[in-house]
């Protein structure tokens, strides 16, 4: 599916966020604000959850409401490719519920299939941020 104007324009901040962030970035955000970074793990994946586990510390530190703690209903920024499946799969179980990439992994087609499957929506951007 294709991201809401809301979805894209959050897309769009976090990735421009994750450019400034360390390798394997990934930047969960919503309404305009980052909810949650995390970066500089060997695995996308590890990035990923720590990302989601930051947000989730620190909505629950700033009193949000259940329904819009952490990451539920953010989108996420990442520096690179998704190599495979398993870093999308944690976003998607995060509560994300649009991706913005760079793309270009031999496993593209899968990573777009698994987005399809799980409704999200997913925007290739051509262009890496990934520093090394």
């Amino acid at each position: 599916r294709a991201p809401s104007e809301a979805e894209m324009a959050d897309l769009l901040f976090a990735f421009r966020v994750a450019k400034h962030v360390k390798s394997n970035a990934i930047v969960f955000a919503r309404d305009g604000a980052t909810v949650g970074i995390g970066a500089g793990q060997m695995s996308r994946v590890d990035s990923t959850r720590i990302a989601a586990w930051k947000a989730r510390e620190a909505a629950e530190a700033a009193g949000a409401p259940e329904g819009t703690r952490g990451t539920e209903g953010a989108v996420v920024a990442s520096d690179a490719f998704f190599p495979f499946v398993d870093g999308l799969m944690a976003a998607v179980d995060a509560g994300a519920t649009a991706v913005i990439q760079p793309g270009g992994s031999v496993r593209d087609a899968e990573v777009i299939a698994a987005a399809d499957e799980a409704g999200i929506a997913m925007v290739f951007t051509g262009v890496r941020h990934f520093r090394h």
